[in-house]
Parts: structure tokens; C-alpha cells; sequence
């Protein structure tokens, strides 16, 4: 494979959070050990997160501290990019808003993480846009409800579009694709950031992350809605940790605190996330002193059968650590029990729990095995480029 300039988009320098922080840093890590040569670049016209305080502001200058950090700490100095398009002047921090025009007119692709960079006319200028969709099933509703649907208007401006659901297209997915061609891949990890060397602390107990609920995605498909958020999903499996005689640790930002009792009183420690998502480093050491993670699914991706995987879940994995998930489909292309459980049932977790408490270390070291054989960064960015005729 001949060296190439790639261009990484997508949204971590206006969310940066830890697990969006990561998500975009394996595709670059990926890419840089994959010989080519690698730009971060973002040209929104949103507003940024702060993390502090919780608010979308229009000062970017948290934005603007962070990434130099990142960009030393990952390899890409002197190369990134962030563009305050939403200001009538559009300043700059890194590159230049000119070096920034060039870059889209050399680069040999752009890779759009999730989707969440914007098209404009000067990113429009690439020659080889790449989609990447990580939340499969609504935007095959949104345009099944709608062949006129917007989404699929700008799809048509990518050379190709790549989905987490690995079982779009398939007789699996009930969702009619329309002609758009999706590929199915995965979140690549780059798996020797994660990798634990030593075993949990003494009184490790299952921990997971998740944002308790989140508005606006919700999508109405052939009668039905279909959810979004993983709130309800946990209630449905509020009894886990009783039935599994384990504590599970949520760290979310639950704030109603009838719901926060029910859960303490089945067996959940609650947490406050914002110390892990403040800092990607505290991120990584918070799931390697875990057990394991048990965590659940959100509903569109598992009614639809989606084979969605979540990206931090392979996180969990990739530090050595078993993860029992809730089944989107995905154990029919990876998982077999070893390592990597899926349930449908408090019964199956209640199972997941003894198997994995009968041979916790041999658990561990197929739950990295699993991580290296199938979402090892070099292997899944490697796949998309072969793909897309890079």
C-alpha cells in the first residue's frame, strides 16, 4: 500500500469527551501505522461542547487548549485543524483556514467519523469523501419513511458510506437499503493503548458508561418507534445485579433520584461520569480496574437486529476485561462466548456471570483476543481503504 494523506474528521475537538476522543484517535493511530500521513481536521458550523459546563458555548478556547495535547500525545503536531465555521470571520487554531482549503483539494479521502462533520463547498472539494455511520437503523428508516429524505441527498456526495451495523443489507435487517451501497465495519481500537498488565484490584466489580438518556433520535418506522436511549433498556434489566449476585457500577448522569434509589436498592453503584470523561487517560484506567462491563444496548439497535458493537465496549475488551453485552445480532460475526457474552434475558446474564466466574483469567485473555482479531485499528482501517479503492 503506497503512503497516502488522509484527512480524519468528525467531531472530538467540539465534544471532547473521552470516549469521543478515542473514537476519532484510533482512526488516526490506524492510519499512522498504516504508513500514510494523517491530518485531524474540523470546519463546523456547531458550537462546541464545553465539558466543564455542560453546554453547547461559543467560545471554542477549551477546544483550543485541548487539541495541541492530543495531537502531541497522538503524533499529528502540525496537523490539525479546527475551524470556527460558525463565526462570520471563521478563525483558526492549528492550520490555517488557506492550509486547511489546500489539505481538502490534496488529500487523497476524507474520512467523516459518525457523520458529524457537516458538508460545505470547501470540504466538498475531496475528490474521495468516506462516510462512517456508527448509530445504524435510522438513517434506513429515515429514508424508507422518505426516498426524498435529506440524509440520502447528502449521502450521494460520498464515494462510500460504511455503517457499524453489520447486518445492514443483510436478510437479517429488516430495513429496505434502497439502492444506497453500505459496508459494513466496526470501530477500530488500537488494542496496546488498552491493554492491562496486571489483573483488577481486589473488589473490582462490573462498571459501564452511558449517557442515562438522550433526546432527539427516536425514529418511527412501519408503526412503531423505535428509542434511542438506553434508559429504558436498563430498567428492563434492573434486576441484574440480583439475579446475577454481582454489583454492577453505572457511572451516568442519572439525576432522578426515585429511579437512582430503585437501582441501588437491586444492587447498582452509581457514579458520577464526569471525572472519567473529563480526562481520556482516567478513561482508559477506569475500565482496566473494572471486572468486566455489563452494560445494555440501545433499543433501535436491537429491535432492528442490527449488529451494532459499541465502541467502548471493544475498549473493555481490548484492556483484557469481559464484557457481558446486550445482543444486537452482533455474535454472529464475532463472540463465542469466551470473552464476549451476549444476552437477551436476565437468565443469560445470570448465566454470563457464572461462566465467566468459573474461569475468570481465561475469560480475560479471550476477551483481548477477541479485540485484537477483530477491531485491531490497522486491520479495520486497512479494510475500509481496500474497500473504498484506496
Amino acid at each position: 500500500m503506497s503512503r497516502k494523506r488522509f484527512i480524519v474528521t468528525g467531531y472530538m475537538a467540539r465534544c471532547p469527551i473521552a470516549g469521543v476522543i478515542w473514537q476519532h484517535i484510533h482512526y488516526i493511530v490506524g492510519l499512522q501505522r498504516l504508513g500514510h500521513e494523517v491530518y485531524y481536521i474540523e470546519d463546523s458550523t456547531a458550537h462546541p461542547y464545553h465539558p466543564i459546563t455542560y453546554d453547547y458555548v461559543p467560545d471554542w478556547s477549551y477546544t483550543a487548549e485541548i487539541m495541541p495535547k492530543l495531537a502531541r500525545q497522538f503524533g499529528f503536531e502540525d496537523r490539525w485543524g479546527y475551524r470556527a465555521r460558525y463565526l462570520d470571520d471563521r478563525p483558526t487554531a492549528g492550520l490555517s483556514g488557506a492550509r486547511i482549503d489546500e489539505l481538502y483539494r490534496e488529500a487523497d479521502a476524507v474520512l467523516n467519523v459518525c457523520g458529524e462533520q457537516e458538508l460545505h463547498e470547501d470540504l466538498l472539494q475531496n475528490r474521495c469523501l468516506i462516510y462512517i455511520e456508527s448509530d445504524p437503523g435510522k438513517e434506513q428508516c429515515l429514508i424508507d419513511n422518505d426516498l426524498g429524505a435529506k440524509i440520502r441527498e447528502t449521502i450521494s456526495h460520498y464515494h462510500a458510506v460504511f455503517t457499524f451495523g453489520e447486518n445492514i443489507g443483510s436478510e437479517r435487517f429488516p430495513v429496505p437499503l434502497h439502492g444506497i451501497p453500505w459496508q459494513p465495519t466496526r470501530q477500530p481500537i488500537v488494542t496496546d493503548f488498552w491493554k492491562a498488565v496486571t489483573p483488577p484490584p481486589v473488589g473490582a466489580v462490573y462498571t459501564t458508561v452511558a449517557n442515562w438518556n438522550t433526546k432527539g433520535k427516536d425514529i418511527e418506522w412501519r408503526g412503531d418507534k423505535y428509542l434511542w436511549s438506553k434508559a429504558l433498556e436498563f430498567l428492563r434489566f434492573m434486576d441484574a445485579p440480583q439475579r446475577a449476585g454481582e454489583t454492577f457500577e453505572l457511572a451516568t448522569n442519572l439525576r432522578d433520584e426515585v429511579t437512582r434509589t430503585q437501582l441501588a436498592e437491586r444492587g447498582w453503584r452509581l457514579s458520577n461520569p464526569q471525572e472519567i470523561s473529563i480526562d481520556h487517560d482516567a478513561y482508559v484506567r477506569y475500565m482496566q480496574h473494572s471486572k468486566g462491563e455489563f452494560t445494555v444496548a440501545k433499543d433501535q439497535y436491537v429491535r432492528l437486529n442490527t449488529g451494532w458493537f459499541s465502541d467502548r465496549t471493544a475498549c473493555y475488551l481490548a484492556c483484557g476485561r469481559p464484557v457481558i453485552t446486550q445482543e444486537t445480532g452482533f455474535s454472529q460475526h464475532y463472540g463465542e462466548g469466551r470473552g464476549l457474552l451476549g444476552f437477551r434475558t436476565l437468565d443469560d446474564i445470570a448465566e454470563a456471570v457464572r461462566a465467566v466466574n468459573a474461569d475468570y483469567a481465561m475469560h480475560c485473555r479471550a476477551a483481548y483476543e477477541v479485540a485484537a482479531e477483530h477491531f485491531e485499528a490497522t486491520k479495520v482501517v486497512a479494510s475500509i481503504l481496500e474497500r473504498a479503492g484506496l
